[in-house]
């Protein structure tokens, strides 16, 4: 049997403090997968569920995008992926009732946690003006809502349109065309709080703004760096590339601030020797300080440029641009700056260059350790350099790889979800639908908060997320938000976003991944793309959570038909009713996925093409893979300051909180904890367990505060401390951003801490 949900709020106050792990997965992740499933589903359901995840003919897993694999295990998930499925498939409800029960601001000052206990939305609700509640709608008034509010707009460009990196492909290209047919391209995602500075990086320098390996590319490469990424908690099933790739020869090396468990060590639990002692993973660990990345990385530049016979002359001469001036950049760097920004020891670093110049193939794998700071853009391009001054790019085993956090972030990004779209697509849109789309770029995340905090937007439109728990500056994002005449959330749970509403407010329950999706046709099944550019398909197994939900794509149909009326030069009813008919249209309008129906029944999918990888060929504005050479920069420090970086406990997907534990690092019962490196604590007279209130420090002079949390003392790098992300959101200022890419700089925020009246 399910459990039901908890009635009140757990007390957080007293969080416990064990010794971190030192290895990943293994029965002990098996025992927490099960527990939660059957908390949520019961035991038949949880087997019938969890069975059909990342499967041919099942349905992708609405956590993390790593690849799956050509075979698959019975169990191909893993304990966080159980989470996400769990909590979507569970059996709990939120109907009409609940809401009578509860005002908004009685939901307002529950814990994210709470709210995502508390089940799938089964009905439409809609908060009146002046209303202190949601209370049922139809579908059609809803829509008719929308409509009102969106025509009394001087301007399509008044409206926002956010996208979740757990929408299909099909909902995000009619996404998109409703959009830009309405007239505007605003339209922000999370991959703006995310991979934007990877995409930015790799689109100038490569000429794609995606990883250029494979799964099997891992599988043959010579060296791995994993730089900025805690797989073990964020990218579980990348554990078990990473020990297949070691099982073939490879050899680890990890830079982050923190120790990780998994990437210490770990406990397969599809094999034998995982379910006892496990497998080594990392061969050096390089513990650097926030920020240091691209100073590392400019050093092994010099070290290689100095090293006779090391560069890869050929595919530099024929494949590159700019290399003079970037080996004039790398020849001036300096081992005591590079001491300082990075914290390491030359030792280290001489250790991994004796690494690097051993091995022929090699790939760099990263994630937000590396995308969330003002120096993002040029830090990624530096790992870039790195790769081709010893041709690691088009080769195989060999390559780039960011690792995307959400299940379908990138293929949103490839249907079009983007603020800034590319002419190109614009012309292919023009001529498959015979409408003008808006050419001026619209607002990413940053920018649409800042517009609604001016008065500039008045309708906020999410299909999917928790944008307010995500966004950063949590108390301008919140405030910015109330000043809109409305907010709609299509979503299949509560969460935070929910809570702060514009004058009017609207949440649509939506199918989920799990769910069978029955329309005028038959029964259908959308795409997703992975983090590795592999497409395919995702079919729901189970029968909805409520008669009234409708698919993303119905939703989207059924809204433009409204909003645009018969003058729509779009079959908005013909998609709705078979998404085949969309797909066809993505093939017509995507390079990439011509014959798009016919390739993706394939059981494995198929993949899309990669110039670099597939062929060395760059589509660059040179027409080459463009080295750079942007000066090393790192963060200042000021003394009795630390450097805080946010980040995810192990009960945690994005925003969404699964528990209050942290089994990895130790911590138990609680949220509310800052990790502080023994020696920073101790000169700033912290003892482990007291209690201190985050204050963040920026040149705007706002104080920025985050109250009541217990000092750990941890093993982070000297200077850098740790806290979770949604509740230190509120350090971030909206306006402290990564150059080029606008990302929050989430990962560099400067703190003092000071005795907490909690104490």
């Amino acid at each position: 049997m399910a459990s039901k949900p908890p009635k009140g709020d757990p007390v957080q106050d007293a969080p416990k403090v064990a010794e971190p792990k030192h290895s990943a997965a293994g029965l002990t992740a098996i025992g927490h997968s099960l527990r939660m499933a059957h908390q949520q589903m019961g035991v038949k359901r949880t087997a019938l569920t969890l069975l059909s995840v990342n499967q041919k003919n099942g349905f992708d897993c609405p956590g993390c995008a790593w690849p799956d694999p050509e075979h698959r295990h019975t169990a191909e998930f893993c304990e966080n992926g159980a989470k996400a499925v769990a909590e979507e498939a569970t059996l709990r409800r939120v109907t009409p009732e609940f809401f009578a029960e509860h005002t908004v601001a009685d939901l307002a000052g529950r814990s994210g946690y709470w709210l995502g206990q508390q089940g799938r939305l089964t009905h439409p609700v809609y908060l009146p003006e002046g209303g202190d509640r949601y209370e049922p709608v139809t579908w059609e008034r809803a829509f008719d809502i929308v409509a009102e509010e969106i025509g009394a707009l001087g301007s399509p460009d008044e409206a926002v349109f956010y996208t979740s990196g757990r929408t299909s492909n099909e909902a995000a290209f009619l996404y998109q065309l409703f959009a830009r047919e309405l007239g505007t391209n605003n339209l922000p995602d999370c991959s703006n709080m995310c991979h934007e500075s990877s995409g930015s990086a790799l689109s100038e320098t490569i000429g794609v703004g995606k990883g250029s390996v494979l799964l099997e590319d891992l599988y043959r490469s010579d060296l791995i760096i994993v730089a900025g990424q805690n797989p073990g908690t964020n990218h579980p099933r990348m554990l078990s590339a990473l020990e297949k790739a070691k099982a073939n020869g490879a050899r680890i090396i990890s830079v982050n601030p923190l120790p990780e468990a998994g990437l210490e060590r770990f406990k397969n639990p599809q094999t034998p020797k995982g379910l006892t002692t496990g497998a080594a993973l990392t061969d050096l660990f390089l513990q650097i300080r926030l920020g240091g990345d691209q100073a590392l990385f400019r050093i092994l530049n010099k070290l290689i440029l100095d090293t006779p016979g090391a560069v890869d002359e050929d595919f530099v001469r024929e494949h590159t641009h700019g290399y003079e001036d970037f080996a004039e950049a790398a020849r001036a760097a300096d081992w005591d700056a590079t001491l300082t920004a990075t914290g390491l020891t030359r030792e280290d670093i001489e250790k991994c260059l004796r690494m690097v110049l051993a091995s022929k193939r090699v790939i760099v794998c990263w994630a937000m350790g590396l995308t969330q700071h003002k120096h993002s853009v040029p830090m990624i391009r530096e790992i870039v350099n790195f790769l081709l001054l010893r041709g690691n790019i088009g080769r195989p085993g060999a390559g780039v790889c960011p690792v995307r956090g959400h299940s379908n972030v990138q293929g949103d990004r490839t249907m079009g979800i983007f603020e800034r779209p590319a002419e190109a697509f614009l012309d292919a849109l023009e001529k498959e639908f015979g409408f003008s789309p808006p050419r001026e770029h619209g607002y990413d995340v940053v920018r649409a908060i800042r517009a609604l905090r001016d008065g500039r937007a008045k309708v906020f439109f999410a299909m999917g997320g928790n944008f307010v728990s995500a966004s950063p500056d949590t108390e301008v994002t919140e405030a910015a938000m109330r000043r809109a005449r409305l907010t709609v959330h299509v979503s299949t749970k509560l969460n935070r976003s929910h809570t702060v509403t514009g004058a009017r407010a609207l949440i649509l329950p939506t199918l989920g991944r799990t769910e069978r999706d029955l329309q005028g046709s038959g029964e259908q099944f959308v795409t997703v793309e992975d983090s590795m550019g592999m497409v395919h398909a995702s079919r729901g197994r189970l029968e909805p959570a409520s008669g009234q939900l409708l698919s993303e794509p119905a939703i989207v149909c059924r809204l433009a038909r409204r909003v645009l009326g018969s003058g729509s030069k779009v079959p908005w009813e013909e998609f709705e009713k078979d998404y085949a008919t969309i797909r066809d249209r993505i093939a017509r309008v995507i390079p990439g996925f011509e014959d798009f129906n016919a390739r993706v029944a394939n059981p494995s999918g198929f993949t899309l093409p990669h110039a670099p990888r597939d062929e060395r060929r760059f589509p660059t504005a040179t027409g080459k893979a463009n080295f750079t050479a942007a000066p090393v920069e790192y963060p200042e420090l000021p003394k009795g300051r630390l450097l805080l970086q946010t980040l995810r406990s192990h009960d945690q997907y994005n925003t969404t909180i699964y528990g209050l534990d942290d089994r990895y690092r130790g911590i138990t019962n609680g949220r509310r904890v800052v990790l502080v490196n023994p020696e920073d604590a101790r000169e700033l007279r912290l003892a482990d367990g007291s209690y201190v209130d985050l204050v963040g420090e920026w040149k705007d002079g706002v104080e920025r505060r985050a109250p009541g949390f217990r000092v750990v003392h941890y093993p982070t790098a000297p200077g850098c401390a740790a806290a979770y992300y949604p509740e230190t959101n509120v350090l971030v200022p909206l306006d402290a951003t990564a150059d080029t890419s606008n990302t929050p700089a989430s990962k560099s925020v400067v703190v003092r801490l000071e005795q907490s009246t909690t104490d």
